[in-house]
């Protein structure tokens, strides 16, 4: 059998196996809680709502793609290609986390 197509089905079984034990790990504990007697509010999680996860995602793949273009022009202009792309992905990337804060906190005021 070909050694290429090992490395992809050993790198999907290893993350399904992980996650897999993260889960039912996860599940024993919750039930174990749960037999002593503990509340199960204690399991809701207070994460942000699903629209501010929204929010955060889009404005950071929004800078991510802003940051490539960015890294582009750079590379045109004279930069070397491995430092433009990456030092424009991680400032706009990391802009576009700080504006999604600010906006979170502006929902949340309200």
């Amino acid at each position: 059998m070909d050694a290429g197509i090992l490395v992809p089905i050993a790198c999907f079984a290893m993350v399904f196996g992980i996650i897999y034990v993260i889960f039912t790990t996860q599940n024993k504990e919750r039930m174990a809680l749960i037999e002593k007697g503990v509340d199960p509010e204690l399991f809701k999680s207070n994460a942000q709502p699903n629209s501010h996860r929204g929010i955060k995602y889009g404005l950071f793949l929004i800078g991510i793609a802003i940051g490539i273009v960015a890294g582009y022009f750079l590379n045109q202009g004279g930069m070397q290609e491995e430092p433009a792309y990456f030092s424009m992905i991680f400032l706009f990337g990391g802009i576009a986390l700080v504006v999604s804060f600010f906006i979170q906190k502006k929902y949340q005021d309200n």
